[in-house]
């Protein structure tokens, strides 16, 4: 990457200007997403009620919408957070968690693609399927390999106009054009549920700062989680104790050991 996209350099001017992110997350993913925003040094907001998510959506800085415990409500707030955001030139992030398993879900990331999302983040399984092809996920878990979505990726990223994050042991990034690769984190982060739905969030902290250039926005979301988990894993004895030290990780990240750290590669 360049010089000026470098992840330390955006990690420094969210904590600088910490951005207001509204996330539309599930009830699982609530607690962990609010506090590894807070501890990345952005202001985080759970606000999901169709009654207000709208206004909301157009007063933060970036939105995120997850799909995970979705419910007819909860779609009627998204889609109005989504219109919102999109109307007001806000950059905004869809997770489309298990789309593919009930016609509910189909329907509704259906709806929320005509929307416009400015990030699609997703595990392989997730972006294979959304892009039309035959995946072996299973609920929420993934049973593909990154790198069998890659196409899939730049499909996506081309037919809607976005840049596309496909999460894994490696994570690929692409707009269509350009392509990214980021290595690191550790084995632990799987068994700790809901930090993928954190990282979407993290994901619309780092547009939220730079909502022209979502593509170095993602790469530099995913390098920040990637050294964090490998921070953490490194002190950690299992599962129980990863998440606390993650936390702290995060929180210690600063802009020089983010890169001296940060493995990115252009793909």
């Amino acid at each position: 990457m360049q010089d000026q996209t470098l992840p330390g350099i955006l990690l420094s001017e969210l904590r600088a200007q910490p951005p207001l992110v509204h996330c539309i997350t599930n009830f699982v993913a609530m607690n962990i997403a609010a506090n590894v925003l807070l501890a990345a040094g952005a202001s985080p907001a759970m606000v999901h009620a169709e009654e207000e998510a709208g206004e909301f959506a157009a007063i933060a800085g970036a939105l995120t919408i997850n799909i995970g415990t979705l419910s007819s409500s909860w779609l009627r707030g998204m889609e109005a957070a989504a219109l919102a955001a999109s109307q007001s030139g806000k950059p905004w992030v869809l997770d489309p968690v298990a789309h593919y398993a009930t016609l509910f879900r189909r329907a509704a990331v259906d709806r929320l693609l005509e929307l416009g999302p400015t990030v699609i983040r997703g595990n392989a399984s997730e972006i294979i399927a959304l892009a039309g092809g035959e995946s072996r996920g299973q609920g929420v878990d993934s049973r593909d390999e990154v790198e069998q979505a890659e196409e899939s990726a730049r499909l996506l990223a081309r037919t809607h106009g976005a840049t596309v994050a496909v999460t894994g042991v490696v994570d690929f990034v692409t707009d269509g054009e350009r392509t990214a690769r980021i290595e690191g984190g550790s084995p632990l982060m799987p068994q700790v549920t809901a930090l993928g739905c954190s990282l979407t969030c993290l994901v619309g902290a780092f547009t939220a700062i730079r909502p022209a250039a979502p593509f170095e926005a993602t790469v530099a979301a995913l390098a920040t989680f990637a050294v964090a988990g490998e921070m953490a894993a490194s002190r950690a004895d299992g599962p129980g104790s990863f998440s606390p030290a993650f936390l702290d990780a995060l929180a210690a990240l600063d802009a020089p050991l983010l890169d001296r750290h940060a493995r990115v590669r252009s793909a």
